[in-house]
């Protein structure tokens, strides 16, 4: 079980973040608002400016929360899409979550940047994105 993020951490990530952003970071699990402050630290140690890249880090795994799925759930769908058997609907919505992810992104009209790497943070760099960035983002989420 991840510890949820401390008064200061939540400051720091509210500084980060636009209104509608924050308010679908906080609907995030524990454990995804954790690795998300995580791969954003990362990024903002290496780029302090480039807020856009700190918040696709904060942002990218937002789609999880329509899963509601806990840590056994999320081990069972990956396994069943590993071994490429069906997966309940529910399920799916947590395979599903970086296209999920992205549309309510897109509906925040987010930045470029933020919406593709929720849409795509598994997959290689999309088209018109620099490839250093991307690079930068993937690293941070532990690929």
């Amino acid at each position: 079980r991840s510890r949820p993020l401390t008064p200061t951490e939540q400051e720091q990530v509210s500084g980060w973040l636009r209104a509608g952003e924050e308010s679908l970071f906080w609907r995030q699990q524990a454990l995804d608002q954790r690795h998300a402050l995580n791969c954003a630290v990362l990024i903002a140690d290496h780029l302090p400016g480039r807020t856009d890249l700190i918040r696709a880090a904060l942002l990218h795994d937002i789609g999880k929360r329509h899963s509601h799925l806990g840590i056994g759930g999320r081990v069972a769908a990956s396994s069943l899409a590993l071994l490429r058997l069906p997966v309940p609907s529910r399920w799916r919505r947590y395979l599903d979550h970086g296209p999920l992810g992205a549309a309510d992104l897109a509906g925040l009209e987010a930045e470029p940047i933020v919406v593709a790497f929720a849409a795509g943070h598994h997959g290689g760099v999309p088209s018109g994105v620099d490839p250093s960035d991307w690079s930068l983002l993937r690293e941070a989420d532990g690929e």
